[in-house]
């Protein structure tokens, strides 16, 4: 590792149909796209309310903590039954308190067509569900794993797509720090790069790291805080206003929330509450950093989950940014925005509310969901003139 100087099977509810917006255009100007899969225009998108069917069984969401997308163009969504009000309670009754609303199962699964197709995930023999849901990410060979930002979510879970599972990472209540390699300390984002077979985690809520193990066995690899450099759980940040206007932190802020890796082995890294993104290479080697809306006062930060867009080369880089409502679409190279989708908040059409999580399909098409009181997820489709 080197561094640099400075450095539950069932079927599931429906979600909310309503979807966030088409911000500004391509703002280098251009041909409108024909898709990413070539081509420098800039991509455009446009709000797709009915995409997803109505979900079965009465089912509702809670907050969608993270989105994915497998190598089948199929949609995985993660949210959190505990979220809608008397969740836990309501699920237990018999009748249930209201005909309308049974929470769902934590994971569901749909078509590319939008059809509801299965749902599972909870707590089960084996294994320790996450306290709170966080992420979700499905691997090359259609595993699923979750994470989960609970003090004493520690572990992380990996199933098959059907939800058997089938290994766990750390474990619960155990996190003893940034430099513990057997247990997480509230894990946000997860990254399966299928060229070397390795689990990159944004370790997260409670450490101040990047984390990598070995995807089939578990065993660790290796680890890496804020320009490449060791992380320091001790390091005291300035208040709010003074980060913001003051030079880059030298330490990962809590929390590290996102992670994704290019096809040409660059490690992005969403250092939320610092409001910027950093990027590495695979062993941790610091390239670069870039700031999003750097002197962004409220403490939820800037940079919350990123995507890459389908075209070989993954010319863009989507960037969730969750106190602004808006994704910024950067330039993977030059990480300068060229365009943005939103903007402006509420839970409308065109609206965000707190978007929090970002997937792509093979054609282009965003996918995103809420947490806090957003509670949904939608489809933002590529526009091809």
């Amino acid at each position: 590792m080197k561094g640099h100087s400075r450095r539950q099977t069932w079927a599931v509810g429906r979600g909310l149909l309503l979807t966030a917006a088409l911000g500004a255009t391509a703002a280098c100007g251009g041909s409108p796209p024909t898709g990413q899969t070539g081509g420098s225009e800039v991509p455009r998108f446009e709000p797709d309310p009915l995409w997803s069917e109505a979900l079965p069984n009465k089912w509702v969401t809670g907050q969608v903590s993270g989105v994915a997308v497998d190598s089948r163009d199929h949609l995985w969504v993660l949210q959190r039954p505990a979220t809608i009000p008397d969740g836990e309670k309501a699920a237990a009754l018999t009748p249930p308190q209201a005909e309308c609303c049974i929470p769902a199962p934590s994971v569901l699964e749909f078509g590319p067509d939008g059809k509801f197709l299965q749902a599972w995930g909870g707590p089960g023999e084996g294994y320790e569900w996450p306290t709170s849901e966080h992420g979700i990410f499905v691997d090359h060979d259609d595993n699923v794993w979750i994470s989960g930002n609970a003090r004493e979510d520690n572990q992380v879970l990996k199933f098959t797509r059907a939800g058997r599972f089938l290994m766990q990472i750390g474990r619960s209540g155990q996190n003893k720090g940034s430099h513990d390699t057997e247990n997480l300390g509230g894990p946000a984002g997860l990254f399966v790069y299928p060229t070397t077979n390795e689990l990159f985690v944004a370790d997260g809520y409670f450490n101040r790291r990047v984390i990598v193990f070995d995807a089939d066995t578990g065993s660790y690899k290796r680890h890496w805080g804020a320009y490449g450099n060791p992380p320091d759980d001790a390091h005291q940040f300035p208040p709010r206003a003074e980060l913001v206007q003051g030079p880059p932190p030298l330490q990962f802020n809590n929390p590290v929330h996102g992670i994704v890796v290019s096809n040409d082995g660059r490690v992005y890294v969403a250092d939320r509450t610092n409001n910027r993104l950093q990027v590495f290479e695979l062993d941790g080697t610091f390239i670069t950093e870039t700031p999003v809306a750097k002197h962004t006062l409220q403490a939820e930060g800037t940079v919350h989950h990123f995507a890459l867009s389908p075209d070989s080369a993954q010319r863009f880089l989507y960037v969730v940014d969750g106190s602004n409502k808006v994704v910024r679409i950067l330039d993977r190279q030059t990480l300068e925005m060229v365009s943005s989708v939103g903007g402006h908040a509420g839970h409308n059409a065109r609206e965000f509310f707190h978007i929090h999580s970002i997937a792509v399909d093979s054609q282009g098409n965003l996918f995103l969901g809420e947490v806090n009181n957003g509670q949904r997820y939608y489809r933002y489709r590529i526009v091809r003139d």
